[in-house]
């Protein structure tokens, strides 16, 4: 399986070059500086170049907030660009795997979302993201999008490693105890976007840890955990006063994707205590 890598500097893209080193498979890495995924003709020179079988997209505009005001910017990376690469698939034979988000939905529901679901985005971020699922599911027929949430790893660009810098700086915590999705390690993510790819799978899944949590509770698991002594006030949603609409409930079922490939995701706790070394 030969593998090209977009976003590579971002913390899933830096998770799936640990893996694919260490499955010694053939790939190429790139950041955004050495292949911007806006430009169709380096896009379709670095495929012509390197010929992926399967080009991995950890491409992606991901500031929630600033897209309100900088929608060309997130439509730019996470639609157009992701049209690109689904054009470029088309035109080498390539497979292409995608991520996606929670917030496509508003929230609503009773209970956890599933892939057949009906989207409706609330903000221009979320907006961005299912524009570029629609622009693959039009373009491609070999494909797998994974709508993944919260997702943490190595890196900076994740709510728990804003958690640790204000531990470090603020009296106290004020944290949302009625926002709810799911925690969601790069690790998993990797581990069974991988087993997908083996397996020959295709489509749209939900790819998230078992079960779901407020930030309240994963800011109190992450401190339990640490041995942290922190006060955290449970705050609402509304008094943080953010420029994007979120959902209140975007929790997903992974139930999908866990039972065509057999196998059981770990709860988001369990996952969380071992990706910290507790």
């Amino acid at each position: 399986m030969k593998c090209l890598i977009t976003g590579a500097k971002g913390q899933l893209g830096r998770e799936f070059v640990r893996a694919l080193e260490n499955l010694k498979a053939e790939f190429l890495a790139l950041g955004r500086e050495e292949l911007d995924i806006r430009d169709f003709h380096k896009v379709l020179d670095i495929f012509k170049q390197f010929k992926p079988q399967v080009v991995i997209n950890c491409s992606a505009y991901n500031q929630v907030d600033k897209a309100e005001d900088e929608f060309d910017k997130a439509l730019s990376v996470n639609c157009i660009g992701v049209s690109n690469l689904a054009t470029a698939c088309r035109e080498t034979g390539a497979f292409l795997v995608h991520y996606s988000t929670d917030y496509v939905f508003d929230g609503e529901k009773k209970g956890l979302y599933t892939e057949d679901d009906t989207p409706n985005p609330l903000s221009k971020y979320a907006l961005s993201k299912y524009l570029g699922e629609k622009q693959i599911e039009a373009v491609l027929e070999n494909y797998l999008i994974f709508r993944t949430s919260w997702v943490y790893g190595e890196g900076t660009q994740n709510f728990l490693y804003k958690l640790t810098q204000w531990i470090n700086t603020q009296e106290y915590l004020k944290i949302a105890c009625d926002e709810f999705s799911v925690p969601t390690s790069t690790k998993i993510i990797v581990d069974v976007t991988l087993k997908a790819l083996k397996k020959g799978f295709k489509g749209l899944f939900h790819l998230v840890c078992s079960g779901y949590a407020s930030r309240y509770e994963w800011a109190k698991e992450y401190l339990k955990i640490k041995g942290l002594k922190k006060f955290i006030y449970p705050a609402y949603m509304a008094e943080f006063n953010l420029p994007a609409k979120r959902p209140r409930f975007s929790a997903m079922s992974n139930e999908k994707i866990s039972r065509v490939l057999n196998i059981s995701i770990p709860n988001w706790d369990d996952e969380l205590k071992k990706f910290l070394g507790g």
